[in-house]
């Protein structure tokens, strides 16, 4: 049922765009040095974020993916649970306000102020489009079709990401955001995306699902186990940087995860 059509191409394009996301990071973080050194923690977290996502890509997990749920699982989780967690507490955003003339800063600020973007990134929208998402990929024939189309299967795993990372950043980002809901709407939102998740897993452990997709019961099972287990420590990872940046503004940012 799975084929690698495509898998050059997505390669090319999740490693390619990482990297130059990378080497643009790294540059601002030189030019920055005026402003006195960035963290060096910043610079960690975005090398382990690029690295997930460039590894999940990879030939060797793509044809994994193709073959076997449970790979396709390990690559969900690179993608939009482990990577999110590395790109978003790099704080890119903080370094591009840094770096911008005043008059532009000061814009890309207002844009984010919106009524669009404030919706489309507040986190009970960010949590539909997160794990809302998985459930329509994982108990409808969606996932079935996305591995026979290969537009499809590309516009999967840019889900992933994107989804991935505006629930990181409505959660913990450290990046400025105008309207940010407070302390207490996120950390709701929060758990209630770990119980949805959860569930979703127990879900495809009882039901047997995706169906369609021609893999055996004990392969399917395990699937489910690794989206089980592996959000869990994906959350719990979420949850530990929520805290600490909830302790370090409360003692005026000077812990790990406060904005930088």
């Amino acid at each position: 049922m799975h084929h690698p059509e495509g898998g050059a191409g997505l390669f090319l394009l999740f490693t390619v765009l990482p990297l130059m996301a990378a080497a643009l990071y790294f540059g601002a973080t030189l030019a920055d040095r005026k402003n006195g050194n960035w963290p060096w923690y910043r610079s960690v977290f975005f090398c382990l974020g690029v690295a997930l996502v460039s590894g999940a890509m990879s030939p060797p997990m793509q044809h994994w993916a193709h073959h076997d749920l449970r790979g396709h699982m390990a690559q969900h989780l690179m993608l939009g649970m482990f990577a999110p967690l590395g790109l978003v507490l790099a704080a890119p955003g903080t370094l591009l306000l840094r770096r911008l003339p005043v008059a532009g800063a000061r814009r890309v600020v207002a844009f984010l102020g919106t009524r669009p973007v404030r919706v489309l990134v507040h986190p009970v929208t960010a949590a539909v489009l997160d794990v809302g998402g998985m459930y329509g990929l994982y108990l409808t024939p969606l996932y079935t079709a996305a591995m026979e189309s290969p537009a499809l299967h590309f516009l999967l795993h840019v889900h992933f990401v994107v989804a991935g990372c505006l629930f990181t950043w409505a959660v913990v980002g450290p990046d400025p955001a105008p309207h940010r809901p407070g302390w207490a709407m996120r950390l709701g939102c929060l758990f209630a995306a770990m119980a949805a998740h959860a569930v979703l897993g127990k879900i495809m452990f009882l039901r047997g699902y995706p169906s369609g997709t021609g893999a055996d019961l004990a392969e399917i099972e395990a699937a489910a186990q690794w989206m089980y287990y592996g959000g869990d420590v994906a959350e719990v990872l979420l949850a530990c940087a929520f805290f600490a940046m909830w302790r370090g503004r409360s003692r005026g940012g000077m812990a790990l995860f406060a904005r930088s």
